[in-house]
């Protein structure tokens, strides 16, 4: 069984720093990708960050590119969302989601992580 653990989330002050992990199990490739999503109360799900664990090559989001960084751990299939200069905007459920190509890559199978939530007072 796929599973995500995420961990990391609290509350922090304007201008702090957080930094999320994520660990996924249950899985055996060596092409998957994690990405992050968050969602702010009343509002849809937004990504902001993603990762490939086959190649490293990453993105983000504008609204956070200058003050979030993602990594990953292949060893522990793990992967690190450095968050600073947090803002009350960055309020939210953060969840992870993990990407698995099908064979022929015309879709991925996709699972999600339980969420944890970001607080950020002014």
């Amino acid at each position: 069984e796929v599973q995500l653990v995420e961990s990391g989330g609290g509350l922090v002050q304007a201008g702090g720093s957080l930094r999320l992990s994520c660990t996924a199990s249950g899985f055996s490739s060596d092409d998957y990708a994690i990405a992050w999503f968050r969602q702010a109360p009343g509002q849809g799900r937004e990504g902001i960050s993603c990762i490939s664990f086959s190649d490293g090559t990453s993105e983000n989001a504008d609204s956070v590119k200058a003050r979030f960084t993602i990594s990953r751990d292949n060893d522990k299939n793990t992967v690190y969302l450095q968050m600073n200069s947090l803002k009350p905007e960055d309020t939210a459920v953060y969840y992870c989601k993990l990407e698995i190509p099908s064979i022929a890559g015309y879709w991925t199978n996709d699972y999600w992580g339980q969420g944890t939530q970001v607080t950020v007072s002014s």
